[in-house]
């Protein structure tokens, strides 16, 4: 082949392929200000660099690190669908902070991994938006991440997310279920929906049954109640934990009250709960009715109207519910600690 021929062929660039350099240049300007606002005093540098840089704050004189990674699930299919993308970032953020909380950790920073097709700038900067907001509300840093823009991986105006957040707490302060005692009692704070869990079965629910997402229920669309973000309850939590030991804390997530509880229970141990001690939301008995599935399989599936288990000695009962109230909690004492047989259940819910 001659050289004309060569250089008469059509050469074939990056953003050819699908992958546009400047676009994700744009998006790093956009969130600049976002990742900015969250910023802790520890945090050393900005947004750009191969690594972020975090001092572990002074006070703690034998810190843990505490780390959890995860995702919002398929409840990004109904981010999709009402294009609405400013509040998922609240859930990817809920889900990472709410995970180490349950050990005692305050969390410290966090990043984000959005990956896509093709980078939507206006849209992705609603997402990192959202992620900051979700940072600001558990008073971590959002200090980096990762935009992969990948043709061919995802379909056009979709996209997938994940998150990883590290925290740390005191050695001699890790809760670990190891304090838990029969009588124990078990207090709920109330969750602000479905949260990012069961998205699978509630999409099917939907389809099943030709629901317009933004038809009214009671009052309010389907889609205000199914997007509403995942609570974060970190402060409440921080501020219980320096004025009384808590014992365990169970987020209640994948697997719901009956499969998260047993997580930091000892084998003989077993949580007793009283399902008329809190007031179960209607959406869930919605999704029971339309599901056509016993309350084992609700309360395996979905997390009922409560998200996060707080377990405490009885005589610090009454200050936990005015603690935990006074920080704008809504609190319900759902039961108990008590003997297990080994061929029972771990959750009993009568």
């Amino acid at each position: 082949m001659s050289q004309d021929s060569i250089n008469k062929k059509k050469s074939i660039s990056y953003k050819n392929a699908g992958v546009d350099i400047k676009a994700g240049d744009k998006l790093v300007s956009k969130i600049k200000p976002f990742a900015k606002s969250t910023n802790r005093s520890e945090v050393i540098g900005g947004l750009g660099g191969f690594g972020s840089l975090f001092k572990v704050p002074k006070k703690f004189k034998n810190p843990i690190l505490v780390s959890g990674a995860d995702g919002v699930g398929t409840k990004l299919k109904l981010a999709f669908e009402l294009d609405i993308h400013n509040t998922i970032g609240q859930d990817l953020v809920a889900m990472c902070v709410n995970d180490i909380l349950a050990q005692g950790a305050e969390p410290l920073f966090f990043l984000d991994y959005f990956a896509c097709g093709k980078l939507n700038v206006e849209m992705a900067s609603e997402v990192v938006k959202g992620i900051s907001e979700g940072c600001l509300l558990a008073g971590c840093s959002l200090v980096g991440g990762e935009t992969a823009e990948m043709p061919g991986m995802y379909f056009k105006e979709e996209y997938d997310l994940a998150g990883f957040c590290v925290g740390a707490v005191e050695e001699d302060k890790i809760i670990d279920g190891k304090n838990i005692s029969e009588e124990d009692v078990i207090i709920g704070i109330a969750s602000s929906g479905p949260h990012s869990n069961g998205y699978s079965l509630i999409r099917k629910i939907l389809e099943k049954e030709k629901i317009d997402l933004c038809s009214q229920y009671e009052g309010k669309n389907f889609a205000d109640i199914l997007m509403a973000p995942t609570k974060i309850y970190v402060k409440s939590i921080l501020n219980l934990l320096e004025k009384i030991q808590i014992n365990g804390i169970a987020h209640i997530t994948g697997g719901g009250i009956y499969d998260n509880i047993p997580r930091i229970l000892k084998d003989n141990q077993k949580a007793l709960i009283k399902k008329e001690s809190w007031t179960i939301p209607s959406i869930f008995n919605w999704l029971k009715e339309k599901a056509n599935i016993d309350d084992i399989e609700l309360f395996k599936t979905f997390n009922c109207g409560i998200g996060m288990v707080v377990i405490i000695d009885p005589k610090d009962k009454n200050k936990t519910i005015e603690i935990l109230e006074d920080s704008g909690e809504i609190v319900y004492i759902l039961g108990k600690i008590t003997n297990r047989n080994l061929n029972e259940p771990q959750t009993e819910i009568i």
